[in-house]
């Protein structure tokens, strides 16, 4: 299987408010550039549709390396819990309802079809990728923004 990297963030002004989505793909010294927004959201949606965005523009399965400064993201892949609300109804251990079911959904098929491995990084910092991914994002908001007004 091909292995790509895929880099992701997403942006929120208010939460909710509008929002955007960017993500980055590299494969083979080739890069892909990905962006989208929502008028109103929450950056919980937004973080989740980078990677949803970015597998489904994979055509076929692949080994991913997927960096996220998203916590909610990596860690409910990572560690399972994504699998366990499904489980339980979209229940987390407390009773609370999971939020995002619906994206959830979409994006556990996704990591059916891929070998995922997850790795978070810090935001704003120093990874080069992830701070092109929050500037697709922000882009992307204020696009919609600008739409609105």
């Amino acid at each position: 299987m091909k292995t790509v990297e895929i880099y992701t963030d997403g942006a929120c002004s208010g939460n909710p408010g509008p929002g955007g989505w960017g993500a980055i793909l590299r494969y083979a010294g080739r890069e892909k550039e990905l962006s989208g927004a929502e008028s109103m959201t929450t950056n919980n949606r937004m973080e989740l549709l980078g990677v949803i965005t970015a597998l489904e523009a994979l055509r076929e399965p692949c080994v991913v390396e997927l960096y996220s400064d998203s916590k909610y993201v990596i860690d409910a892949l990572d560690k399972g819990w994504a699998v366990k609300w499904k489980k339980n109804g979209w229940k987390k251990p407390d009773k609370k309802p999971a939020l995002n079911p619906d994206l959830w959904e979409r994006l556990l098929a996704l990591t059916e079809k891929h070998e995922l491995h997850y790795h978070w990084v810090k935001g704003h910092a120093e990874n080069a990728f992830n701070n092109r991914c929050d500037a697709l994002a922000v882009a992307a908001r204020e696009r919609i923004v600008r739409e609105q007004a």
